[in-house]
């Protein structure tokens, strides 16, 4: 009866190993894709203010004209 206990429990700590090992991959891809999505967001703040300094710009230049005509 005890061998049969301890077989039970060996293939729940199999388990138990596969399911963490499982675990720490999906970690593994999960904090790879976040650190893809953080620097993707990064250039994508960069160009949001690329495109509000050229806006600025533009304005600018048209306030100049609006003020010498």
């Amino acid at each position: 009866m005890s061998f049969e206990v301890l077989e039970q429990l060996e293939a729940r700590v199999q388990s138990a190993v596969d399911g963490i090992t499982l675990l720490k991959m999906e970690l593994d891809e999960l904090r790879a894709q976040n650190q893809q999505l953080k620097e993707e967001n990064q250039h994508l703040r960069n160009e949001h203010q690329a495109w509000q300094e050229r806006l600025r710009s533009l304005l600018g230049k048209m306030d100049q004209m609006n003020s010498e005509g």
